[in-house]
């Protein structure tokens, strides 16, 4: 079971001057009206009927908000499943989405790193909900899944399971990443918002990272020598590509004939993918 989210998390505050922000003083918080603030944020989480087994976080679009994900399929599947759903809020007012992540890419700057933030949430959901073990997924959609790209890449040891949708990494991509995980990237086919192949800003400023490169990054990262997948498979309108035979961590990338967005379906065999996680 990976422990460096609460030691990073525990860094991050100290290191910085400021305490945790003390679930045993606070009112109830986490609802869709009443965020839980901590330092430099806050966040929307829901806790399920049974005792939690782990951890579920999911970062928002570009623009958008952690409370509209409280009533999502994840958020759903979460919560039958036994897992506590986190979903945070991005906030970089100068940023031309205020409500956006810290995603590493050229020629952009923003307002908190992200990467401590989301330490510092994980660690807050902790104290407040007393999981200290189980299992934790990371998801996320577009900006947010270009978020969980990175995490995945510069703190892997932040979930046990990383499972972006619609996003990648933003030019400049990394040279390489940390250490090996798991990941499953879902696309859709006709995603013009965030075209699998990338698109620029600005007249090249700022370029959304190719996911074909992306994937040969993190493929490399996990040692997958073969580069093509191990199998490929079908199902109804998803076409799956499996790379389980690296030597360490495992890749999936699904694609549906949709748009930027998420398949019928994605979030049960999100869960379902992510029970299937080697403890």
């Amino acid at each position: 079971m990976r422990r460096f989210v609460l030691t990073l998390a525990t860094a991050g505050l100290f290191a910085t001057g400021v305490a945790l922000s003390a679930a045993a003083q606070g009112a109830p918080c986490g609802d869709a009206e009443t965020p839980c603030e901590i330092a430099g944020g806050d966040y929307h989480y829901a806790v399920p009927t049974v005792t939690p087994k782990g951890i579920v976080m999911h970062l928002h679009g570009g623009g958008g908000r952690g409370r509209g994900l409280l009533t999502s399929g994840l958020a759903r599947a979460a919560l039958a499943r036994g897992y506590v759903f986190v979903a945070p809020n991005g906030w970089h007012p100068e940023n031309r989405w205020q409500r956006d992540w810290s995603v590493t890419a050229r020629g952009t700057d923003h307002n908190r790193d992200d990467k401590v933030f989301l330490a510092n949430v994980m660690a807050d959901v902790r104290t407040r909900t007393g999981v200290t073990e189980g299992m934790v997924l990371l998801a996320g959609f577009s900006r947010g899944g270009s978020m969980v790209w990175d995490m995945a890449c510069q703190v892997p040891d932040f979930a046990d399971a990383f499972a972006p949708l619609a996003g990648a990494f933003w030019d400049d991509l990394p040279a390489s990443c940390a250490a090996p995980v798991r990941l499953f990237h879902t696309h859709g086919w006709n995603d013009r918002t965030v075209p699998l192949e990338g698109r620029s800003f600005g007249g090249g400023a700022v370029v959304q990272g190719d996911v074909w490169a992306s994937l040969k990054i993190l493929r490399e990262t996990n040692g997958c020598d073969a580069r093509q997948p191990e199998k490929n498979s079908y199902d109804a309108d998803l076409w799956l590509r499996h790379w389980t035979d690296c030597a360490a961590g495992e890749i999936q990338l699904m694609l549906h004939k949709g748009g930027h967005g998420a398949p019928q379906g994605w979030a049960a065999r999100i869960m379902d993918w992510f029970e299937a996680t080697p403890s």
